[in-house]
């Protein structure tokens, strides 16, 4: 019940808010969908929810980044987390976001991270993000 939830929350939240939320979806051998929370422009609080598997086998993935270079264009960020279910375990992401375009609430995103826990694995993903908020 807990899982349908999130995925429900995941699904309508981007609808009812235009503050500081971001949605992103990450391709990888263990894709997933996210959707965080700007504090400060800097940290980013984020839950993540395994996608291409099936529901009762749903990984769930939560981190925190924090922007080491915080551009117009561009966002370097590292962070830390935890993941449960398929390979659980601690979460170190570094990654970065561009924002290439006219539109700066579209970008695309490339993300490495070490899954250090019952398997030992680096996950580098690639993706798109989108944030909710027009103040640009």
């Amino acid at each position: 019940m807990l899982r349908k939830l999130v995925i429900i929350t995941i699904i309508f939240l981007p609808l009812i808010t235009n503050a500081q939320v971001s949605a992103g979806f990450h391709y990888s051998n263990l894709p997933f969908v996210g959707i965080n929370y700007e504090i400060g422009d800097r940290f980013r609080p984020e839950l993540r929810i395994g996608t291409d598997t099936f529901l009762e086998d749903v990984s769930l993935e939560g981190v925190v980044t924090y922007d080491l270079l915080d551009k117009t264009d561009y966002e370097f960020y590292a962070g830390l987390g935890a993941r449960s279910e398929d390979f659980s375990g601690l979460v170190i992401p570094f990654g970065l976001n561009l924002y290439p375009l006219d539109n700066k609430n579209f970008g695309f995103h490339f993300e490495v991270a070490p899954i250090i826990g019952d398997v030992d694995i680096m996950r580098g993903s690639l993706g798109f993000r989108y944030r909710f908020r027009s103040d640009e």
